[in-house]
């Protein structure tokens, strides 16, 4: 496994490979989902490179950046076992350098929402795509649906930027319980990840109400927020229910409905979602 800690380097290396090569961008504080990653890139890539770059124009003021899990020594590790060809690990001046001002604005789709309750959050995560998809140059580019605002915005900036690459949607990991897996669930202490169980309870309650035909989309949240109100700890930020494609909120669900929500217990703040007309629930 080779690794490049800077865009020259990474760039010399890339300009040796042949065949597809896939690319699976991450802030690192590597777990199971993120190999579920890996795994499903390596199926279907010659080269499968991994980006390990916590992006500090993702996190606003009073966010969590300083304190964001990081683990480069295990993260390595875990992308040695895991196959990975190249590991992309820069640091923050070699994505921003001194004077750099340019950022990608990813249009309506990111000022709703997780865009609504994180101002500029979105800018950021296009911004640090777009520039890693320059970086690497993929084929593929791999993320999980938990993330299913973010990965929406990817797949907009590179339909509309015209950056030819195929973006693969990967399924959400949980633990046995139904929590999504999360760098952020190192947060939790043992009665917040005893807690945290609510959030794909609550998502349940509203595939439920849509499977026995509740399409009203105020009802559907509602039957979502009452799981959520019976837990102390969970202080949600918004429970909705949206099209998949663009994120607006549904009146009623007669078409495609994605059920999203943000919670925050203690430190942490969890975001998961759920397809409402998958008929798996």
């Amino acid at each position: 496994m080779q690794v490049a800690e800077t865009v020259a380097a990474m760039r010399e290396i890339r300009g040796g490979l042949a065949g597809n090569v896939g690319l699976v961008p991450t802030m690192g504080a590597l777990h199971a989902g993120h190999e579920e990653l890996f795994c499903v890139a390596r199926e279907s890539c010659d080269t499968v490179v991994v980006s390990i770059f916590v992006n500090p124009r993702q996190f606003g003021p009073g966010e969590d950046y300083e304190a964001y899990p990081r683990d480069t020594a295990g993260d390595l590790e875990i992308c040695r076992r895991r196959g990975v060809d190249i590991v992309f690990a820069p640091a923050a001046a070699e994505i921003y350098p001194p004077g750099d001002a340019t950022t990608v604005d990813p249009g309506p789709i990111g000022t709703i929402l997780e865009g609504a309750h994180r101002p500029g959050h979105f800018a950021g995560v296009a911004t640090v795509v777009t520039k890693l998809f320059h970086i690497v140059g993929p084929h593929r580019a791999y993320f999980g649906r938990k993330d299913a605002q973010q990965l929406r915005v990817i797949e907009r900036i590179s339909e509309d930027l015209r950056l030819d690459v195929a973006i693969v949607p990967v399924a959400t990991v949980r633990e046995a319980d139904g929590l999504a897996l999360s760098s952020r669930n190192a947060y939790l202490d043992p009665a917040e990840r005893r807690a945290a169980t609510v959030l794909f309870r609550a998502l349940q309650r509203g595939w439920r109400s849509y499977a026995g035909g509740e399409r009203d989309g105020d009802r559907l949240r509602q039957a979502i927020r009452s799981v959520l109100d019976g837990e102390p700890l969970a202080d949600p930020d918004y429970v909705e229910v949206v099209d998949p494609t663009t994120f607006e909120p549904l009146e009623r669900a007669t078409g495609p409905a994605l059920a999203c929500l943000a919670v925050r217990l203690g430190r942490a703040r969890l975001i998961d979602n759920l397809r409402l007309d998958d008929e798996a629930g």
